[in-house]
């Protein structure tokens, strides 16, 4: 004890050197890239500088630099040699996705969660407060879609907060194939696969999303998928029933879609979760809602989500569906208890009931993104998310009928939601019995325009492959159209009447 209070005596005599943060003086500059990244997001230019990818390699791919440089120096980098070639999602000419991550309450939440590095692997010392918060967004997230959610004074550890967030639908899809693997054939997570034929995965054939395929295969359950015939973007009942009772036993999943990654089309859940129970009651049932979960924001499309809550798991995007910035997904499972199927342990940082880390497959360190989800929601309420969600819908139809009024132009399917599909017809055209060679036209002229449209870099639409399974060029014919997503707020209805106006012109040059 004399020693203790010998070296306290010291240190009251000499005080201790005292060294200012380094951070104090980040004040301005913080200021000035919060200014310019806010004015990059305004533009209503896409890029603002194009080039080839060859360029850019030879530009940015640098060796590491011998000396230091300062925050300064290093913002003034980024500002004169990468800010230059980001694309803006947020401009309202870029139409081809709805990530314009661009909600004022999100941005500010975004950039403390930024600075306040807290860690949602655990409770108690990593992200006391952060950890609450994000049972908050996973409780009002069940809400929305309609899976039963507890009161908040009953969940008394991530046991009860009946999902997780991820940084993506990918991420989130593929947690959903370890539980399904697991469900199937229990205790796969610890004895490894042993009979890769019992994982079967039924998914719509031409619209289903990557990534549900690459995570059976990511957790040792090879590809074995079964592809059922559609029906304007719908699963086929009758192929769907048949090819479940075809493979009983054989089987780990069915996944449906609320909200495809093409036209967003929902499915018709009731239906198909009905069809499925009744020809196999054991085969774990997936709803993909990334983009479905906006139907729940409004009464207009609400009923299209009809029998999800009978899902046995269902993804969501917040950053897809409400303007946050990159990444925030979640996984929610109807029976809170089933994520104990894959769960970890670990007497280093996760041996209490609040540790996210316990119940996160894959990840370990894990940022505090779903504070992002948790101020749009808080910013919003519920008359906010109708409002933003119905003028989506109105912004939807006025593009669907200026196509419809067009007679260059094919609109492909009729929206669930925020996506318009459809194809530029060059002449000579047959919709409805094309040929092949008319068929190959069509595509060819189609990806032409689209490869204008990325070259320049002045608009923006999206394009995939399509089976064009409601027969409007030619039923069974692969399709290659552009896509208009109606979520970003700034785009008007001259931006569709211009952004028409070119597609048919560069249709036309195409053409010749």
């Amino acid at each position: 004890m004399a020693g203790r209070w010998f070296l306290s005596d010291l240190l009251l005599e000499e005080e201790m050197p005292s060294y200012p943060s380094p951070l104090t003086a980040l004040t301005p500059l913080l200021q000035e890239v919060i200014a310019q990244g806010l004015a990059f997001k305004d533009s209503e230019d896409v890029f603002a500088r194009r080039t080839t990818p060859h360029a850019l390699r030879d530009l940015l791919l640098e060796d590491l630099p011998e000396q230091p440089a300062t925050a300064q120096a290093i913002w003034e980098d980024i500002s004169q040699r990468l800010l230059p070639y980001c694309v803006n999602m947020n401009s309202p000419r870029f139409m081809g996705f709805g990530d314009t991550g661009a909600d004022p309450a999100s941005l500010v939440a975004g950039i403390f969660a930024v600075l306040a590095q807290q860690n949602l692997i655990n409770q108690s010392f990593c992200s006391p407060s952060g950890t609450m918060a994000e049972i908050a967004v996973i409780r009002w997230l069940r809400e929305l879609i309609g899976y039963p959610t507890m009161q908040a004074c009953e969940v008394t550890s991530v046991w009860e907060a009946g999902g997780i967030t991820t940084y993506g639908g990918t991420g989130s899809n593929t947690t959903v194939m370890m539980l399904a693997r697991e469900h199937t054939v229990p205790g796969t997570l610890t004895d490894g696969v042993r009979d890769p034929d019992r994982f079967g995965l039924v998914v719509p054939r031409g619209v289903g999303h990557y990534s549900v395929k690459s995570a059976a295969a990511w957790t040792g359950c090879g590809t074995h998928l079964i592809e059922v015939d559609t029906d304007h973007f719908r699963y086929d009942l009758t192929a769907l029933a048949r090819a479940v009772k075809e493979n009983a036993g054989r089987l780990m999943a069915v996944v449906a879609y609320a909200g495809d990654s093409r036209t967003q089309t929902i499915d018709h859940l009731r239906a198909v979760h009905d069809t499925v129970r009744t020809a196999d009651p054991s085969v774990w049932l997936h709803a993909d809602a990334c983009w479905g979960l906006m139907a729940a924001l409004t009464p207009r499309r609400r009923h299209l989500l009809d029998g999800i809550e009978a899902f046995d798991s269902v993804t969501v995007d917040p950053h897809k569906v409400l303007n946050v910035p990159y990444a925030t997904s979640a996984l929610l499972v109807r029976d809170p208890a089933s994520l104990r199927m894959v769960s970890s342990y670990s007497d280093l940082i996760m041996q209490e009931d609040y540790a996210f880390g316990q119940v996160t497959p894959q990840l370990g360190t894990k940022e505090w993104t779903s504070l992002r989800a948790w101020a749009a929601l808080r910013s919003q309420g519920r008359q906010g998310l109708t409002r933003m969600m119905d003028e989506r819908l109105d912004r939807t139809e006025a593009f669907a009928t200026l196509v419809d009024a067009h007679p260059q132009l094919m609109r492909l399917h009729d929206p669930d939601l925020c996506a318009v599909a459809f194809c530029y017809l060059p002449p000579g055209a047959h919709p409805g019995n094309a040929t092949d060679t008319q068929v190959e036209r069509l595509n060819e002229v189609n990806r032409a325009i689209h490869r204008r449209l990325m070259d320049e870099g002045r608009w923006h639409l999206h394009q995939f492959t399509l089976p064009d399974d409601p027969g409007h060029i030619r039923r069974g014919a692969v399709l290659a159209p552009l896509r208009f997503m109606s979520i970003n707020p700034r785009v008007t209805t001259t931006h569709m009447r211009d952004v028409l106006d070119y597609v048919t012109r560069l249709g036309q040059e195409a053409s010749r």
